[in-house]
């Protein structure tokens, strides 16, 4: 019950990194499933249907309800701790973000035993989804994704607000760790960019479900702008997944070669920057579309300029490393792993900017391995980095550095061997999307090599499970200061840390203020406030409820046109009945949640002494 009510940041953090971890599980079966029916030609492992519904679940899984709540798990557990903050600005609205996402990805994934998985691949294409797709699949992707992505929205709406009001004094904007800004960012682009995928959803499910005609040519429709609709969400999404990432390689490579972040200034804005020019890049997706030359040249000069702030960042970080004394701990392997890959990724990116080019590459695997350069060697590397580095402080436990190198070796060779042949496949024209190709044309033996270098990727994860069960069955004996270099204000309290965070609001007195403070001499953050009563929210259990009534509304209106053989199963469904009973539950939880007010609760000044203790 402590979990499902829980509005605790550190335990959200926890049940983020859970759910995405589970999800991330899902997606990756789909990919070795993927993987093995390609890896020979003509092979029959599964059907041309369930390949459909395999890749657009893969990718929808992984992007949607995979990386995305990892991310969040690790601006959960961090971020307040980063900027001296007890909890974020709305701890009610942040468990109500983990539910509406919990159950949004369950409702998608129920599509596998209720009819049939979305099968009109992960960006759901008018009128592959909307004309020729006649199972139930692509209104669980519809209304899956929309309850999750309110998740997300109000996930980013409160991490931007907790960043700007809650910065312990003295924090100003350009002394906050580079993990805290590019979370900032991240909010932001999460506030502009899901609404467009959201306008988009709601249209698509109207079209499926109450026979509107929006993307239907026949009707006056127009399927060219489900595409502007879902790129104007979607390129700014590659960024919102890559900047944690950015943000996590900024503290793990300063904390281990024992020097501050190269070009700190030149950091915030490069990565503000990429932002900005992160939607106006999204019809570089769309260059086979015939647009027109002006619209491509645009786009084109658009996505190129995007990689000069990108090689900021590089350089810096290659500048930090530069002269450091550098230990290659598990996390800076990952992080050291990371810049050469994500490096690649971007090579194909500017080759994949230019329109001319983009015509003969789009719809070949030299597309896939560059998105999974970027999103893989990128973002995967990335989370690996942070789950490790920060592990002691979210759990008070170290994990196996020998059976952590382990996972990166494995990791690490294992996508280079899967995606790197890909680039070569495409050349060659391979085409994307398709469930088995003729024998002698150049592709048996890369696709060989291809799916066990998938399979060994899968070892490589495996090996970070088995790192976790062994590391929790050990005392949580983890020191504040986990790995002695710590510079953020997160290494200034015990680990894992105790419920209230700080015991006294710590006195920032400059960039990675931790760190500033042990070159002085002092062991622990100068407070900026006497010991007092602290105030604490109370946990909730209506956050759960709201979600769950989502979930019964999204199931009522998407079968709400069904025939049913069982005359009740009509009754309730076709008469909206369903529909009502689970807005009426999220709309019980909402006047509930108004009329009653909570004042939370306090913890003595006493009884911070004797948690300490404990």
């Amino acid at each position: 019950m402590d979990w499902l009510t829980t509005v605790d940041h550190k335990k959200i953090g926890i049940l983020y990194l859970l759910a995405g971890g589970f999800f991330f599980g899902i997606g990756g079966i789909e990919a070795i499933l993927i993987r093995l029916q390609l890896i020979k030609p003509m092979n029959n492992f599964v059907s041309a249907q369930v390949f459909n519904e395999l890749i657009t679940m893969h990718g929808t899984t992984m992007i949607f309800l995979g990386v995305m709540p990892i991310i969040f798990a690790l601006m959960n557990a961090v971020i307040p701790l980063q900027i001296g903050a007890r909890d974020v600005a709305f701890p009610f609205l942040n468990s109500l973000g983990f539910w509406t996402f919990l159950f949004g990805g369950i409702l998608l994934n129920l599509s596998w035993v209720m009819g049939g998985a979305p099968d009109a691949g992960w960006t759901a294409y008018t009128p592959l989804s909307s004309e020729y797709s006649n199972s139930h699949g692509v209104d669980f992707y519809t209304i899956g994704l929309q309850i999750a992505g309110l998740g997300t929205l109000i996930g980013g709406i409160n991490f931007l607000v907790t960043i700007i009001t809650m910065r312990a004094p003295g924090m100003s904007y350009m002394r906050m760790p580079m993990f805290t800004w590019a979370s900032f960012i991240t909010s932001a682009m999460i506030l502009f960019a899901f609404p467009a995928i959201t306008v988009g959803l709601v249209l698509l499910s109207f079209d499926r479900i109450l026979g509107a005609n929006f993307f239907d040519v026949a009707a006056g429709g127009n399927p060219v702008l489900w595409q502007h609709i879902f790129w104007i969400f979607g390129h700014p999404e590659v960024y919102i997944l890559i900047l944690p990432a950015f943000g996590i390689i900024s503290e793990v490579i300063p904390t281990f070669a024992r020097k501050r972040l190269f070009g700190y200034s030149s950091m915030v804005f490069a990565t503000i920057l990429i932002a900005f020019l992160g939607f106006m890049v999204w019809a570089h997706h769309m260059f086979t579309t015939g647009l027109g030359p002006v619209a491509n040249a645009l786009f084109s000069i658009a996505t190129m300029l995007i990689a000069v702030p990108t090689g900021i960042k590089i350089f810096n970080w290659l500048f930090t490393m530069w002269g450091g004394q550098i230990t290659f701990t598990s996390s800076n392997l990952f992080a050291i792993g990371f810049i050469p890959t994500f490096v690649m990724g971007g090579v194909t990116g500017v080759m994949l900017a230019s329109a001319p080019a983009d015509y003969q590459y789009h719809d070949t695997y030299f597309v896939v391995a560059h998105f999974h350069y970027v999103i893989v060697g990128g973002l995967v590397f990335g989370l690996l980095s942070g789950l490790h580095y920060w592990w002691p402080k979210m759990f008070g436990r170290m994990l196996s550095e020998p059976i952590g190198k382990w996972t990166f070796w494995t990791f690490c060779i294992g996508f280079h061997l899967t995606f790197f042949v890909q680039h070569f496949l495409g050349l060659l024209g391979m085409q994307r999307r398709i469930v088995s190709y003729l024998p002698h044309q150049n592709f048996d033996t890369m696709n060989l090599i291809s799916t066990i270098g998938a399979l060994l990727m899968g070892v490589g994860i495996l090996l970070f499970l088995y790192n976790i069960v062994v590391t929790s069955m050990k005392p949580m004996n983890a020191a504040a200061d986990a790995w002695e270099d710590g510079r953020t204000l997160e290494w200034s309290i015990p680990s894992p840390p105790p419920e209230y965070n700080f015991k006294q609001t710590p006195l920032v007195r400059g960039i990675d203020a931790f760190w500033k403070e042990k070159m002085a001499g002092n062991k622990a953050m100068t407070p900026a406030e006497p010991v007092g009563s602290i105030h604490m929210p109370s946990p909730s259990i209506l956050p759960f409820v709201m979600s769950l009534g989502l979930f019964i509304a999204g199931l009522g209106f998407m079968f709400s046109r069904e025939d049913f053989s069982n005359s009740f199963m009509s009754f309730i469904f076709n008469n909206y009945l369903v529909l009502i009973i689970g807005l009426m539950i999220t709309f019980g939880a909402m006047i509930t949640r108004s009329l009653i007010d909570d004042p939370g609760y306090h913890i003595e000044p006493e009884e911070q002494e004797e948690e300490v203790r404990a």
